[in-house]
């Protein structure tokens, strides 16, 4: 069996691993990094990437659909044809680039990347079954970064008709009709781009709502939205298993109903890999059903750590790829520590939704005293220009001290405007700071700085 030595390894090359493994081989760390799929994970191989990928397709479809039918600011076109078995196959064209891409900044770097699954033995040791055979590395430190997967329900296993959001974004065709069960970020996000693509969609939610997660003022533009595109939605509903004929069975407050559709999209959750790869028989200290860590992403083992999604919530990419950087530090003798006071939630829905720190209602919850400002994309000047003025940006600071807490926004492209929120609270910014600051016109950034205009009393333009 050959063997490899090595100062760092790194289960898993998602976006808190391949992150990890880049910043510690520019440290001059000796870094192996193992992964059974190509680098970069379920976010850019079959997670955020390739979803935002077909989400603009649906959307440059659907626009066109929409032109075809309907003349706006004096445009038409003619019939929209859409061919999606080569839609996958440019949005397969993206991810071989991006992946490519982590593969070349590994070799950069100077990490050694072994394809295989691993299995480990302790928490210094790991057998990889690769394609050429089984290699043994042995290394002083271990990160553990092996993400997560979707959830299935029981009554549902994943296959035939009943797929998942991998499955999802590698349809050939478009379902005619597609039950989507679960009404959060993941569900909304693929149900909106296969409505859009041509698909009667209904979505299945037992919450009262949708999007939970999000208080009811951000996500009612995106209910509206669902109206506009004839998405069917049932919200206090719960789906069972396939009846005979293969009819999904959902059970409302309405009563029971056999649900005729051709495929079903199950999207209930994510579920860390906190067991797979043989971390079980580490013997970690658990939180639940993720591994428990401390402030520099140490577990209960000594010289083992843990990042991204198998540590806990916000699941989320860009809080594994800061984690990841975070501890490679700390190998290398830093002084690091998770101090961050805002990681950006961000929904890609129609219209999107962006959440940092808190909102009004968990201001109150907390007892705290806030002032809020909110202004809508309707009185925008580039919004209007641009035909996109459902939405607005809200703004949240403490009553006293006029420090910002939390701001979100729900909106065309509001996604790009995530950074910007989540440094105004990284850098504890007053709403003075944010009305001092010239925003340029137009553009719908101005939101941003009339909100905070209007928390203070004395909005511009509205």
């Amino acid at each position: 069996m050959r063997e490899i030595q090595c100062r760092l390894l790194i289960i898993g090359a998602g976006p808190g691993g391949y992150v990890c493994a880049i910043r510690a081989g520019q440290l001059g760390i000796d870094t192996v990094i193992v992964d059974a799929a190509p680098p970069g994970g379920t976010c850019l191989n079959v997670g955020c990437i390739p979803s935002k990928a077909l989400i603009h397709a649906a959307e440059e479809y659907h626009r066109l659909t929409q032109l075809s039918s309907n003349s706006s600011m004096g445009i038409s076109a003619g019939a929209a044809q859409l061919d999606l078995a080569e839609t996958v196959a440019w949005k397969d064209g993206i991810v071989s680039r991006l992946t490519g891409g982590v593969a070349t900044l590994l070799r950069k770097a100077g990490v050694r990347l072994v394809s295989g699954n691993a299995t480990l033995r302790d928490g210094k040791t790991a057998i990889v079954e690769t394609p050429e055979g089984p290699v043994q590395i042995r290394a002083e430190v271990l990160v553990l970064a092996t993400g997560s997967e979707p959830v299935e329900i029981p009554a549902l296993p994943f296959g035939g008709k009943v797929i998942s959001s991998t499955d999802a974004l590698s349809l050939t065709e478009v379902p005619a009709r597609l039950a989507v069960v679960g009404g959060g970020y993941i569900g909304l996000e693929l149900g909106i781009a296969y409505a859009k693509l041509g698909a009667e969609v209904t979505i299945i939610e037992a919450a009262p709502r949708i999007l939970p997660q999000y208080d009811g003022e951000l996500t009612r533009p995106v209910a509206q939205r669902l109206t506009q595109l004839g998405i069917r939605l049932l919200t206090g509903a719960r789906a069972g298993g396939l009846s005979d004929s293969g009819a999904l069975r959902v059970a409302g407050v309405d009563g029971a109903e056999d649900f005729h559709c051709d495929k079903v999209l199950v999207t209930v959750g994510r579920r860390p890999r906190a067991t797979s790869a043989g971390i079980d028989k580490l013997r970690l200290e658990m939180a639940g059903p993720f591994i428990r860590i401390d402030e520099r992403c140490r577990t209960s083992m000594s010289g083992v750590f843990a990042i991204g999604d198998v540590t806990g919530e916000p699941m989320l990419a860009h809080r594994a790829m800061a984690q990841g950087e975070m501890v490679a530090e700390i190998i290398a003798g830093q002084p690091r520590s998770w101090d961050k006071r805002a990681i950006p939630a961000v929904c890609f829905t129609d219209p999107e939704i962006v959440s940092v720190g808190i909102s009004p209602d968990e201001a109150a919850t907390q007892g705290r005293e806030v002032v809020t400002g909110t202004f809508p994309f309707a009185a925008n000047g580039r919004a209007m220009t641009a035909g996109d003025e459902a939405g607005f940006i809200r703004v949240t600071a403490r009553a006293d001290t006029h420090e910002v807490l939390g701001i979100q926004g729900v909106g065309a492209r509001i996604s790009e405007m995530a950074g910007g929120f989540a440094l105004a609270l990284e850098m504890g910014a007053r709403l003075e700071d944010i009305t001092g600051t010239i925003h340029a016109h137009p553009t719908r950034g101005e939101a941003l700085h009339e909100a905070s205009l209007r928390a203070l009393g004395h909005a511009l333009h509205i």
